[in-house]
């Protein structure tokens, strides 16, 4: 089911709920990105792990697993949103965006852009309060691009790497 349709630099892109035919083309898309590079693998002996986060995501309507195909029905980019509910805000839903990959011969189009504006006007229509998400602290450029949309840096995240 196609969510949203970009036409974007004479180019037209179709955002859709992920299918488990696209966790090979989703994985591929976070392997090349320079910080995972060392630590994803897109080798189909090595989709198994993948293959089950899928389906728990896909199963847990909490969670939407986007890709954006191109006009070939290529996966040329990929995100995950996760609505949680919380107690703080007076009982808030919060939209998380997550793993936010685009091409990158596609960069600079747009398209990052809409897929995030997009995420941003579902979280309204589900009744989210607050739109949150992380970035590593070397993304300088993303930093930037999420400022530009709107986005402000607000909190110090931790993280603790279990075994």
């Amino acid at each position: 089911m196609i969510l949203a349709t970009f036409a974007l630099a004479d180019k037209n892109f179709q955002l859709r709920r992920a299918v488990e035919s696209d966790v090979g083309p989703i994985i591929e898309l976070i392997a090349r990105d320079q910080l995972r590079a060392a630590v994803e693998s897109a080798a189909p002996e090595r989709r198994g792990p993948y293959v089950a986060a899928f389906r728990a995501i896909d199963a847990d309507p909490a969670h939407l697993l986007c890709v954006v195909q191109g006009a070939e029905g290529e996966v040329v980019a990929t995100m995950q949103l996760t609505f949680l509910p919380g107690m703080a805000r007076s009982g808030a839903t919060r939209l998380q965006i997550e793993a936010v990959r685009v091409d990158e011969q596609l960069r600079g189009l747009g398209l990052g852009g809409a897929m995030i504006t997009w995420a941003i006007d579902e979280a309204r229509r589900r009744g989210a309060a607050l739109v949150q998400l992380t970035s590593d602290a070397s993304r300088l450029d993303a930093h930037r691009f999420y400022e530009r949309l709107g986005f402000t840096q607000s909190h110090a995240g931790f993280k603790l790497q279990l075994p």
